[in-house]
């Protein structure tokens, strides 16, 4: 009998132990960052094949290698859209990143052009600024032409349409703060790690990264069709060399983030507000907007020369990277004035951002706030 006590007390340990071992193990996983990696093209679809190389398979080689690296860091999970020559059309590659219920979207690609342009740009979902930046969405846009059924996956998208891009943005408005972080951080680490000629951090409608639901990015690696970076990126070292810096950033990415929720918001500073009003204006009570104008490493003197002539300016760092403001308002009317300014003023990628009580939000939630009286 005693020793059918001291089995059964034994047994009921060893389901207790394994119990809140699979529960730690558990939450581990789901405490785990996820990033979904993205090589673009594949299968049938070769993308641009400048000098004769394949975009489809530099991106795949890449992504592989990022991935192998970030899997060995255990506060990571990664999943890819594809890891052989396959076609993945992409509404599925989005579909992937939102099962995954992803932290992050990171979408490969090499460019092209008719001369011998070259370097790195990482774009996030937006308003093509100018005919260069929609030509090079059109081209990753068009592979959607190769698809089955199209028409329907995409609701009448139209790649060659500029006024298609234009229903692009909405959905991905509230990741659109965090995904320029992450750009910022992959062009700061291609230009200061690997010496690359930067081209900057864009916006341009992307279909790829409007299918998904978390901060994501498409990032250029350079120009196949430029003779000495089409050959470096074909290379075994280029390939590990541009993998290790887009390693590195999505780390970077991650930390910031931590830092910013695991310690005290840092302050807005404060700025006179616009108080004039009009006829039909839209003022929120307890809420502040502002016209984000720039983000990057540098900090920069708020003087109105230092951003071409325009003044009630403001800034906040979040991790290493410091957030430029232009305006300071309750009236959402204003504000987007104050937006259209800012783009006149050469800042095409401006946007509109929330706060309250000094503390950012996102600008769907500041709206459904009720506004005060006029």
């Amino acid at each position: 009998m005693k020793q059918n006590i001291l089995h059964s007390i034994f047994l009921t340990g060893l389901i207790i132990g394994l119990s809140a071992l699979t529960t730690s193990i558990n939450a581990q996983e789901t405490e785990k960052f996820v990033v979904v990696l993205d090589a673009g093209h594949g299968g049938h679809d070769p993308g641009n094949r400048g000098n004769g190389y394949k975009e489809k398979e530099i991106a795949l080689k890449v992504v592989l290698a990022v991935g192998t690296i970030l899997e060995k860091d255990p506060r990571f999970k990664v999943v890819y859209t594809r890891k052989t020559d396959e076609f993945i059309e992409l509404h599925e590659r989005g579909s992937i990143a939102n099962k995954a219920g992803a932290d992050l979207f990171v979408s490969v690609h090499c460019n092209s052009h008719r001369s011998q342009a070259y370097g790195t740009e990482t774009f996030v979902l937006g308003l093509h600024a100018n005919d260069e930046n929609f030509n090079v969405a059109k081209n990753e846009n068009s592979v959607i032409l190769l698809e089955d059924n199209y028409e329907a996956n995409y609701d009448g998208f139209d790649p060659n349409s500029p006024e298609s891009i234009i229903g692009l943005t909405l959905m991905q408005e509230e990741y659109l703060d965090q995904s320029l972080t992450l750009a910022s951080f992959v062009q700061n680490r291609f230009k200061k790690s690997l010496d690359r000629k930067s081209r900057g951090v864009k916006q341009a409608g992307f279909v790829v990264l409007h299918q998904t639901y978390m901060p994501s990015v498409l990032i250029e690696l350079g120009f196949l069709t430029n003779n000495k970076e089409g050959k470096y990126l074909n290379s075994k070292k280029g390939q590990e060399d541009m993998a290790k810096s887009i390693t590195t950033s999505i780390v970077d990415y991650k930390e910031s983030l931590d830092a910013i929720y695991n310690v005290e918001p840092p302050k807005i500073p404060e700025v006179t507000n616009v108080t004039a009003k009009m006829d039909g204006d839209r003022v929120y009570e307890n809420i502040t907007f502002k016209v984000q104008i720039a983000a990057g490493s540098s900090d920069i003197e708020l003087q109105s020369f230092n951003f071409n002539g325009l003044d009630q300016l403001s800034k906040a760092k979040a991790g290493d990277l410091y957030k430029y403001f232009f305006g300071s308002t309750s009236n959402y009317t204003l504000i987007k004035e104050l937006k259209d300014i800012a783009v006149d003023k050469g800042f095409d990628s401006s946007f509109i951002v929330a706060f309250r009580n000094n503390e950012s939000i996102p600008l769907t939630e500041a709206l459904k706030v009720n506004t005060a009286s006029n």
